[in-house]
C-alpha cells in the first residue's frame, strides 16, 4: 500500500513539474501577435485584423511604461511577456537588453565591443548600432555594426556563437554598419554581411554560402533588408544589393534572376516589395519600379512592368488591395496603384522617414520627429484620421506593434502604449 501511495505522489510531482516548466517556456514562444523581427511577423508591416486603435488620444492610447536607454536605430522585439531591445553605450559596447513586457523592468543585459564611426557626411545620422534583430525557436540573432553577427539564447542572455564577417571572410568593414536585417527561415539564417549575401546555420554560425560579393566597404555593404517570397512557384530570398535587385535560390546560393536597379551613390536602401509574381522597389535618385519575374524554358526571366518617376528613400512600402503607400524621398506620401503604376495621390511633406504598419484598412505611421500618425487606406485621397507626438526625441527605429500595444524606440530609450482593446472592438 505504501508503494502504491509513493508511486501515485511521484506520478503527481513528475505531471505539476512538467507543467511548470511548460508555462515557463510557452511564456517565451512568440504568440500570433508577436513582433520578431524587422516590419513584424510577416516582414511586410501587416497585422492581424483589428490590430490598431481607433484614435491616439491620450484617454484611448495611454503611456504605460519608458525607460532610458543608450541610442540605437534597431527596432524592439516582443516575444511573449519579453521586449528585447539593443542600444550603443559609452560609443564602445554594443548592448542587448531583455525587458519585462508589463513593466519595463530588466530581465538580462549583454554586451561586447563594437562600436565604430561612420564617415562625416552620414554623421547626423548616428554611430550607433541599426539593424533589427531576429528571434526564431529561443534565440536571438543581433547584427552589431562591426559586421559581426551574434547568436543569443533568449532566455538567458548567455551568448551561443559569433560571426566577424571581416575576420572570418576578409571583406573590408563597411562604411556605414551592419545595416540589413537578418531574416531567419527553417535552419538557417540569412544575412546581407560580409560585402555579400549570406547563409548561415542557425544553431552553429557556420556559414554555408556566399553570393552577390561586392567586398564591402564604402560603395559594397548593402542598406535593404532580405526577405522570402515564393515567385512563380519557386521559394527563394530576395534581395537588394546597393546596385542590384535579385532573387536567390535557398538551398545552393545560385542566383536565379537579377536587375540593375540606378540608384545615387548605391542608396537603394528599401526592403523588396513582392505581390503574386511581381517584385516592386524604389530608390533613392532613381525611380519606383515593377517587375514580373517569371521561369522560362532555362531561366528566370525579369521584364518591367512599369515605372513611376517618384523616389523612394529608407521607408520601406507597404501594399494594401492593390495599391502600394510608399513614403518619398521628398517626404511626400503617396499611393499607386500597382497594376498600372499610376499615381493617386501625393500629400504635403512630412518628416523624413516613416515606419509603416496596417490592419485592414488603416495604416499606422512613426515618422523619425516623433509624431504617430492614423490614416485611412483609401486610394481615393489621402484621409489622416489622427496624429499624436509620442516622442521629443527623433524616432528612426521602425515601431512594433504586438496586440493591444505600440512600442516606440526613441533615440534614447523605448515607451511603451497601450489601448482598451475591448472597448475598441478588438
Amino acid at each position: 500500500m505504501t508503494e502504491l501511495v509513493t508511486r501515485y505522489i511521484f506520478r503527481i510531482w513528475t505531471l505539476i513539474t512538467v507543467a511548470v516548466l511548460s508555462v515557463s517556456v510557452d511564456a517565451m514562444e512568440p504568440k500570433a501577435a508577436s513582433w520578431t523581427q524587422w516590419r513584424g511577423p510577416h516582414r511586410d508591416g501587416q497585422l492581424p485584423a483589428d490590430s490598431l486603435p481607433e484614435n491616439l488620444s491620450e484617454e484611448s492610447l495611454k503611456e504605460a511604461w519608458h525607460i532610458p536607454l543608450g541610442p540605437s536605430y534597431s527596432g524592439p522585439l516582443v516575444i511573449g511577456d519579453r521586449v528585447f531591445i539593443t542600444e550603443t553605450k559609452d560609443k564602445k559596447f554594443e548592448v542587448v537588453r531583455a525587458l519585462d513586457r508589463a513593466t519595463g523592468k530588466q530581465i538580462w543585459e549583454t554586451e561586447w565591443e563594437g562600436a565604430m564611426t561612420v564617415p562625416f557626411f552620414a554623421r547626423s545620422n548616428g554611430d550607433w548600432i541599426r539593424a533589427t534583430p531576429a528571434y526564431d525557436d529561443g534565440r536571438l540573432f543581433v547584427a552589431g555594426m562591426r559586421d559581426l553577427l551574434v547568436c543569443l539564447d533568449a532566455k538567458t542572455g548567455k551568448q551561443q556563437w559569433q560571426v566577424d564577417f571581416v575576420k572570418d571572410t576578409g571583406s573590408s568593414l563597411p562604411s556605414f554598419g551592419f545595416v540589413a536585417s537578418p531574416l531567419v527561415h527553417g535552419d538557417h539564417v540569412y544575412v546581407q554581411a560580409g560585402g555579400s549575401v549570406a547563409k548561415l546555420e542557425k544553431t552553429t554560425g557556420k556559414i554555408v554560402w556566399q553570393v552577390l560579393k561586392d567586398g564591402g566597404g564604402m560603395s559594397g555593404s548593402a542598406f535593404s533588408s532580405p526577405t522570402l517570397a515564393t515567385i512563380d512557384g519557386k521559394q527563394q530570398l530576395v534581395v537588394q544589393t546597393r546596385t542590384t535587385l535579385a532573387g536567390v535560390d535557398l538551398e545552393g546560393g545560385e542566383v536565379l534572376w537579377s536587375q540593375e536597379i540606378p540608384a545615387f551613390r548605391g542608396m537603394n536602401i528599401v526592403t523588396p516589395t513582392i505581390v503574386d509574381d511581381t517584385v516592386f522597389t524604389s530608390s533613392y535618385g532613381g525611380t519606383s519600379l515593377l517587375f514580373s519575374v517569371k521561369q522560362g524554358d532555362d531561366a528566370f526571366e525579369v521584364n518591367q512592368l512599369w515605372n513611376n518617376r517618384s523616389q523612394g528613400y529608407m521607408s520601406s512600402p507597404i501594399v494594401i488591395d492593390g495599391h502600394v503607400y510608399l513614403h518619398l524621398r521628398n517626404q511626400r506620401f503617396m499611393c499607386i496603384e500597382l497594376a498600372s503604376g499610376e499615381t493617386k495621390w501625393k500629400t504635403k511633406p512630412f518628416g523624413k522617414y516613416w515606419s509603416l504598419v496596417f490592419s485592414g484598412d488603416r495604416i499606422l505611421a512613426l515618422d523619425e520627429q516623433g509624431e504617430l500618425l492614423l490614416i485611412a487606406a483609401d486610394p481615393s485621397e489621402f484621409k489622416l484620421l489622427d496624429s499624436r507626438k509620442v516622442s521629443e526625441e527623433s524616432t528612426w527605429a521602425h515601431l512594433g506593434v504586438s496586440g493591444n500595444e505600440i512600442f516606440v524606440r526613441e533615440l534614447n530609450g523605448l515607451r511603451v502604449f497601450r489601448w482598451d482593446a475591448a472597448a475598441s472592438g478588438d
